[in-house]
């Protein structure tokens, strides 16, 4: 099992150098351990170039079933905690950057509380990435839009309101809902969805084509530069409750949604933690209005 967490370490971290840090080994023994497994598979896994380390055309084919023994193997180590009481684990996670931000701080601080030797692991990404993390087996659930991403269970535990973002002084600034139509035609910074976007469509429905401009990924980012006057945009109130930037955040006619969503494979075959940090969310949802 230790070469198998050899090679994850080693490609997530991309170096072997690193990956010996991380697990507390020598970095010979890093390159031991990859060279055992190899030999005993008679298969070049990992491949060294310029750019790092990466997986081999034969590797890649290995990859799923190394994470899917490793996950099994985790999983194993916590049902025997959880017998004994849920004393240790790790919860990995991949979210998009507003819930990341406004809800799982306090939430970590509470859960760690009662299970205090629980560690978190957290990815912030778009949709199509949290998606991507799921099948390879990187995370064990996502917090996401429910709207997005066929094949996972879902569990929805809120629903959040996109709303325009302005440019002090901007003429729209001035009406409490903005019809959407009029978003129309400004300069349009779009959030990288990773395959989905709300407000695109909200504006497919509603008939009319943004003048996008900027695509961007990080909610603040598009913020700062609606605040420079490069453009609007469309994004989750979340975002507007912790910032300082010297912006106007309006609600949009026909309102445009989020549906937040608990994402996940199959709940049977997640890690002790992860459910039980699952249950969590489901149980405090009401707290997240």
């Amino acid at each position: 099992m230790n070469r198998l967490l050899v090679i994850e370490a080693i490609l997530q971290t991309n170096s072997f150098t690193k990956a010996a840090e991380l697990l507390g080994y020598t970095q010979s023994s890093v390159s031991q351990m990859v060279a055992s497994l190899e030999k005993e598979f008679n298969i070049q896994i990992l491949k060294r170039s310029r750019n790092g380390v990466q997986l081999t055309p034969e590797g890649k084919e290995l990859y799923p079933f190394i994470i899917q023994t490793i996950r099994q193997y985790q999983a194993l180590k916590e049902t025997a905690s959880s017998i004994r009481g849920l004393k240790t684990g790790t919860v990995k996670i991949g979210a998009i950057t507003s819930v990341s931000c406004y809800w799982l701080p306090d939430l970590f601080k509470e859960f760690q509380a009662e299970y205090p030797d629980i560690e978190f692991v957290l990815q912030q990404g778009d949709y199509g990435m949290i998606l991507n993390w799921l099948k390879n087996g990187v995370i064990d659930f996502g917090l996401m839009t429910a709207d997005y991403g066929e094949g996972f269970h879902k569990h929805i535990i809120h629903t959040t309101q996109m709303k325009a973002f302005l440019p002090l002084g901007h003429p729209l600034a001035k009406l409490d809902r903005i019809p959407i139509e009029k978003l129309a035609d400004d300069p349009f910074i779009l959030v990288e969805g990773g395959g989905y976007s709300e407000p695109l469509e909200a504006f497919s429905n509603a008939g009319v084509k943004p003048n996008v401009k900027y695509r961007i990924q990080d909610d603040y980012t598009i913020m700062a530069m609606v605040e420079a006057g490069l453009g609007i945009s469309m994004l989750s109130e979340l975002v507007f409750s912790r910032t300082n930037f010297n912006v106007v955040s309006k609600p949009v006619e026909p309102a445009v949604e989020r549906p937040v969503a608990v994402v996940y494979r199959d709940k049977q075959t997640l890690p002790i933690a992860s459910q039980y940090f699952i249950e969590f969310l489901i149980k405090n949802r009401k707290r997240l209005m």
